[in-house]
């Protein structure tokens, strides 16, 4: 199935536009996370990282994580364009979110800036917001891209994007 690209309207991004191999770009845009009232992070230093196909993801600066709240995993993974990820739980209250953020505590030569920075999936924490906009979860449960309104796909992750 090849993707039909859909229209950008003033002011969005299509992630058709996005470059291959991925970049990581500094972002100054208003980033936050909550689970159960808890804000588990809020950032202004974002950088996130580009990829045809994909919506972003975000890395938030260790020092607007609360990582107090993080639980190391063992879950490991592999990203050809920047390297080994580490994962982390979140616990909240007597709540545990397992493998909900990852950090690449050794990136690849060209994604340097992301050392130590924690992307959280967009879901199963209650709130991802980007500026103040409800953030979606990229579909298909792998990818942790945030799809906001200013962003337009397809989007990788739906069924039969497999081979995009």
């Amino acid at each position: 199935m090849r993707p039909v690209r859909e229209p950008a309207e003033l002011g969005q991004e299509s992630v058709w536009d996005y470059p291959r191999p991925a970049v990581a770009e500094q972002s100054g845009r208003h980033v936050r996370i909550l689970h159960r009232g808890v804000t588990v992070a809020d950032t202004r230093a974002a950088i996130r990282t580009l990829e045809t196909s994909h919506p972003p993801s975000w890395y938030l600066p260790p020092d607007d994580v609360a990582r107090e709240l993080l639980r190391p995993s063992a879950r490991r993974s592999f990203c050809e364009w920047k390297g080994e990820a580490v994962y982390w739980h979140l616990a909240v209250g007597d709540m545990l979110l397992r493998d909900v953020a990852w950090s690449y505590p050794d990136p690849a030569r060209g994604f340097a800036s992301l050392r130590d920075h924690l992307a959280f999936y967009a879901a199963p924490p209650d709130r991802c917001t980007v500026d103040g906009e409800i953030v979606l979860p990229q579909p298909g449960g792998f990818y942790g891209g945030w799809i906001t309104p200013d962003v337009v796909g397809p989007f990788k992750g739906v069924p039969g994007s497999m081979g995009w």
